[in-house]
């Protein structure tokens, strides 16, 4: 078992298809001063015809995914028509007397370990965009072709060191049935075709190329971030039967799209989808969510060599909010820091991330940044769908101090003569215990509560949920953080405003009916798991939903909670039986 990055939900079980690393074995040769023109004469063809094949890249991706996200090719474009790029190659060709094969690689290399060397992030990552144009010429200069991913015959599940967007355009997800690479994060290229085309994939893993090889059987767990290699029978099994199971749900649930979440006495609640990207609403309203409770905006901060503008920002706002009106969309704003940084503030390391400058904190001690992001969100607020949440609201003071500089915004925005949401609800995420217990004065001054289970928990019970040494106290069926959820939602419905949910406890069959049953207002969740959670909420009663509740409240242990649930649950609802 191999563990690596979740980037792509789902499970896949199949044979290996390994996409080896290309290497070219070229030799430096010296040319004669006639052959120069002759060289130079090559490059020019060679970029052109490269040119012609990003572009055909270019517009096939844009039969699959986002036009949005098809903007990496037109990063490659620039890459290839970089003058200074170009200078360098041809440099080596007119001064060194190198033949051009030996040329692009050289100035290649050099330029990769340039970029390598730099701490800012940003340009780092650029290497996998220069390794894609550079290999994409060679390839083209010696007249070879790339192993093709469009031409496959059969499911395989793919392994690779990394996938270029060039890859994985020519996916299709009738053959690509999954994707398993060594290097990689949630945000990387092949994370985000992952999910757009919804093939599982799970990244970062390190050295899977050097440890699978074509024809072996693995299983593909995104939502875990797990691979099985050669698994033995039993893990097999289990697996195949969940799978099975997914897929039936799928089918069975289809129908569920247009049906409102509500319980056999009529309790209705919200259900929202959670997303990172925009290119995610397609699959919000695929799966039947009414809104957005939860749209990280990270992903425009990372990555990048400055801090994006406002300007930047309210376009993609604006996408969002457009595409999803009339229903509501909660923006949570910045929230770097722990695991995500930005290397253009220029932040000193910590000794607790996770305890440190983040989230709230980090905006209120830069308010430049913050107000810049309240000023998109504030400008793309005129179709009044969509709401603010602040992350990480420790107390009261954290959260007046936040609204000041809202204010703040909203003043300017008046003077310049712009319009927008005059009354925007704003929201407070509850995910630090002191905020849990400061929750009766936070609901006097905000418009709803968001709890988000994944770090209140964590905080709740101080352990590091993906530390697999004390991983076991993680529980969010614990008794007492059962209590700590209800009073944030009793908090909440004692000063009129409604509570969501946002952590993967929303989306956990055996927590769903318990947080039905303490009062919960909204579900917020990955949009894969709205169909099955709809479900699970329109099969019960309401009563017998609190009941449930009130059973798991009065318990000591997290199992006790489990065991008291699965036997109350293939009570109320067969279908979950076992």
């Amino acid at each position: 078992m191999l563990r690596g990055i979740a980037a792509s939900p789902g499970v896949a079980i199949g044979k290996v298809f390994c996409l080896g690393r290309e290497h070219f074995r070229i030799k430096k040769k010296f040319i004669t001063k006639k052959e120069i023109p002759g060289e130079l004469s090559r490059l020019e063809e060679i970029v052109a015809k490269t040119k012609g094949e990003i572009l055909k890249t270019k517009r096939e991706a844009t039969q699959k995914i986002s036009p949005k996200e098809t903007r990496i090719f037109d990063a490659h474009l620039l890459i290839l028509e970089d003058p200074y790029l170009r200078e360098l190659v041809v440099n080596r060709v007119t001064k060194d007397r190198f033949n051009l094969e030996y040329a692009l690689r050289q100035t290649g290399a050099d330029v990769i370990d340039k970029f390598k060397s730099i701490g800012d992030e940003y340009l780092k990552s650029r290497v996998e965009d220069i390794q894609d144009v550079g290999t994409r010429l060679l390839r083209n200069l010696l007249g070879r072709e790339r192993d093709a991913l469009d031409r496959l015959e059969e499911e395989v599940i793919v392994i690779a060191h990394d996938l270029s967007p060039s890859d994985t355009v020519q996916m299709h997800k009738e053959r690509v049935i999954g994707i398993a690479t060594d290097i990689g994060g949630r945000t990387s290229h092949t994370a985000i075709m992952a999910r757009s085309l919804e093939i599982p994939a799970v990244v970062g893993l390190k050295d899977i190329t050097a440890r699978v090889q074509d024809e072996d059987r693995i299983i593909i767990d995104g939502d875990r971030g797990v691979v099985w290699v050669n698994p033995g029978e039993a893990t097999l099994r289990r697996y195949q039967i969940a799978q099975a199971r997914r897929r039936a749900q799928a089918k069975e649930l289809e129908g569920l799209r247009e049906r409102a979440p509500k319980t056999l006495d009529g309790h209705r609640v919200r259900l929202t989808a959670n997303i990172e990207l925009p290119l995610e609403v397609s699959y919000v309203k695929e799966h039947g969510a009414i809104g957005i409770g939860l749209y990280r905006t990270e992903f425009l901060y990372l990555n990048r060599s400055t801090l994006p503008s406002e300007e930047e920002q309210y376009l993609a706002y604006q996408l969002v909010a457009s595409q999803m009106v009339p229903n509501s969309v909660v923006i949570r704003t910045l929230d770097i820091g722990g695991d995500k940084f930005l290397s253009q503030l220029n932040l000193a390391p910590e000794m607790n991330p996770f305890l440190g400058l983040r989230a709230i904190r980090l905006c209120l001690h830069n308010v430049d940044l913050f107000k810049t992001q309240l000023g998109a969100i504030l400008r793309a607020s005129k179709q009044r769908n969509l709401k603010i949440m602040y992350p990480m609201i420790s107390g009261i003071e954290e959260l007046r101090a936040a609204n000041q500089v809202l204010r703040e915004v909203k003043s300017e925005l008046k003077d310049k003569g712009v319009s927008f949401d005059e009354h925007i609800p704003v929201g407070a995420m509850i995910e630090i215990p002191s905020a849990a217990l400061a929750a009766d004065e936070l609901a006097k001054e905000v418009d709803f509560f968001s709890i988000g289970t994944n770090d209140l928990i964590q905080y709740f019970v101080a352990v590091d949920r993906v530390n697999e040494r004390v991983a076991y106290l993680y529980e969010p069926l614990n008794p007492t953080v059962l209590r700590l959820v209800k009073s944030i939602i009793d908090a909440g419905h004692r000063a009129g405003i409604w509570v969501s949910l946002c952590g993967e406890m929303a989306s956990d069959p055996l927590a769903v009916l318990v947080l039905l049953g303490l009062g919960l207002d909204e579900f917020s969740i990955g949009a894969i798991s709205i169909p099955q959670v709809k479900n699970t909420i329109r099969s019960v009663t309401f009563e017998a939903a609190k009941r449930l509740a009130d059973g798991a409240l009065s318990l000591s242990t997290a199992k006790e909670v489990e065991r008291f649930i699965r036997r109350r649950v293939a009570r109320i609802l067969p279908s979950q039986r076992g």
